[in-house]
């Protein structure tokens, strides 16, 4: 019984310790990423319009080398489905020879047993 004592209140503490360290981690990591983005707000601001000119051209950019990735993956994707599809057409008739072959011996031997 001390043992199973000693486990539920060293799990409580633990539970307890790590809920309390995980708070103040957390509101920590928070302040100092709501600081960061207020200080980026106050460059912004302070700034001429130049600034957001810039990141909208890099935006732009981005989106179109985005964009000529995303055809070229859509490209390729198209490619590897017609090959599969084509794969797959092939065992079909592969195994609609096999199981039609199949099935008409089953036939014959059902002819003979009668």
């Amino acid at each position: 019984m001390s043992q199973r004592d000693g486990f539920a209140s060293g799990f409580l503490a633990g539970a307890l310790f790590g809920g309390l360290v995980g708070g103040v981690l957390g509101a920590v990591i928070t302040s100092r990423l709501d600081l960061e983005s207020t200080e980026e707000e106050a460059e912004l601001s302070n700034g001429a319009v130049e600034p957001k000119k810039n990141s909208t051209k890099r935006r732009m950019r981005a989106s179109e080398t985005g964009d000529l990735e995303m055809e070229t993956a859509r490209r390729s994707l198209e490619d590897k489905i017609a090959q599969l599809n084509a794969t797959i057409d092939e065992v079909r008739k592969q195994l609609g020879d096999v199981n039609g072959n199949a099935s008409q011996g089953v036939s014959d031997r059902s002819s003979i047993q009668e």
